[in-house]
């Protein structure tokens, strides 16, 4: 029996926001499946990425947890610079990205 492996719709440093405009975050992280407590999925499925999005309000910086499904991508808002992106991220020569505390493999 195979595994279904999940591709990310979006990647790490990538403006994105909830299709109900609940908010509006920069992809830090992503789980190819839900890593939280089970009986918090709802009516989401479990089964597909789950991104790690650091919303920005006037009282700081808040970590969402959002599934694929819920999110849609901000084509008018620029993308981080290398500059900006190398200070969020571990950046490799090819321009792929992984959260600081992870090593690109």
């Amino acid at each position: 029996m195979h595994e279904r492996q999940n591709i990310a719709r979006f990647r790490l440093g990538q403006i994105v926001r909830h299709r109900d405009e609940a908010f509006e975050g920069l992809i830090m992280d992503v789980d190819a499946s839900y890593a939280g407590p089970r009986e918090e999925t709802g009516s989401v499925r479990a089964d597909q990425p789950f991104y790690h999005v650091l919303v920005v309000a006037e009282q700081g910086g808040v970590m969402a947890y959002a599934a694929e499904d819920v999110l849609m991508a901000t084509p008018d808002v620029e993308p981080l610079s290398r500059a900006d992106a190398g200070v969020l991220f571990t950046v490799d020569g090819q321009g792929h990205r992984a959260p600081r505390d992870r090593a690109l493999q």
